[in-house]
């Protein structure tokens, strides 16, 4: 696209709804958008990473049962991206980095009321996105705000090779937990978690039921879990809690269908006087400034381990979203588009 000239821009569609959670490559298709000039409080924004992630396969339902709109056929994606201004305003001049919602795209025309100004205070750019974007403050909230962490909790973390989960356990470490469990999919993720970020036992779920694997890992119980997939991960960690113990359920993903364990384990959440909070990350955005500092501290002094896998081009964003569906990812997802 040449500023000034072109009126369109390039960009993943729905082409059509796929049945419930089984999206395939055919479902989606790159087309060409058209691009307005920007008006007043506008932004034209050329997108230089975009994000994947677990919450965009509810999208492409009709339920209701996720915090946002579902996407619409014949229609393009959007998601968390973050760009370079081309043409700016007196308040966001050209050269400005933005983090926006209108990615799935490779240039965008954003309004300036739904765009944050990023300074990246000298840390790799795609960082905000990642553990200094939604991923890291949901991580940080679940365990501060919706977990209540305390100093020498004993922390599980479920799908802890993920994005959220390996900042969960990693910020658990540096908020003082005394120790930190986290569970992922295959013995390469589970030995990753405690070589590579830090946890003190990383179990692989496929191994084995996660019930008698957490009692292991943790004998005397745990305080607070972190939950990003409920189904048998919840029923295990309610079961091992301690008394007046808590749940931060962030995701469900693994919810659903006929094996689903029954509701009555939460007959636990009583006898043992457990709390168990659900939480959205857009209602806690008073911490915002104090997870940005203390995160950006944890980066530059190598405290914190920020691992993305990053695919390249518009024509591979697709293919990035699937992989990680099926947890071909470690870190955070994400597609380099300039």
């Amino acid at each position: 696209m040449t500023t000034g000239v072109a009126s369109t821009t390039r960009a993943v569609f729905l082409s059509e709804r796929p049945t419930p959670n089984c999206p395939r490559p055919e479902h989606f298709e790159v087309r060409e958008l058209a691009l307005p000039r920007p008006g007043p409080g506008q932004v034209l924004v050329r997108n230089v990473f975009m994000s994947v992630d677990p919450s965009m396969r509810g999208r492409l339902g009709t339920s209701a049962m996720h915090y946002t709109s579902n996407f619409v056929v014949d229609a393009p994606l959007d998601g968390s991206a973050l760009g370079v201004v081309v043409e700016g305003t007196d308040e966001v001049p050209a050269g400005s980095y933005v983090r926006h919602r209108l990615g799935w795209r490779e240039h965008a025309v954003v309004d300036l009321a739904g765009a944050t100004v990023i300074d990246p205070r000298g840390i790799e750019l795609h960082h905000w996105l990642g553990i200094l974007g939604q991923t890291g403050f949901t991580a940080y909230c679940g365990l501060v705000r919706a977990g209540e962490m305390h100093d020498g909790d004993t922390v599980f973390v479920s799908a802890a090779a993920g994005a959220v989960g390996s900042a969960a356990g990693q910020f658990a470490r540096l908020l003082g937990a005394s120790n930190v469990i986290g569970s992922a999919g295959g013995p390469d993720k589970a030995a990753m978690l405690t070589d590579r970020f830090g946890f003190d036992v990383g179990i692989d779920y496929r191994d084995g039921p996660i019930g008698s694997a957490l009692r292991a890992a943790a004998p005397k119980g745990i305080d607070l879990y972190f939950d990003n997939v409920g189904g048998d991960h919840l029923v295990a960690a309610l079961s091992w809690l301690r008394q007046r113990g808590r749940v931060a359920l962030c995701g469900m993903i693994s919810n659903g269908g006929p094996d689903s364990p029954p509701i009555d384990h939460l007959m636990n959440a009583i006898l043992k006087r457990i709390t168990i909070r659900g939480f959205i990350v857009r209602d806690h955005e008073d911490l915002r400034e104090e997870f940005e500092n203390r995160v950006t501290d944890w980066l530059s002094s190598g405290a914190l381990v920020a691992e993305s896998t990053v695919h390249d081009g518009l024509d591979n964003a697709v293919d990035a979203f699937l992989s990680m569906l099926e947890g071909g990812n470690v870190g955070k997802a994400l597609v380099r588009l300039s």
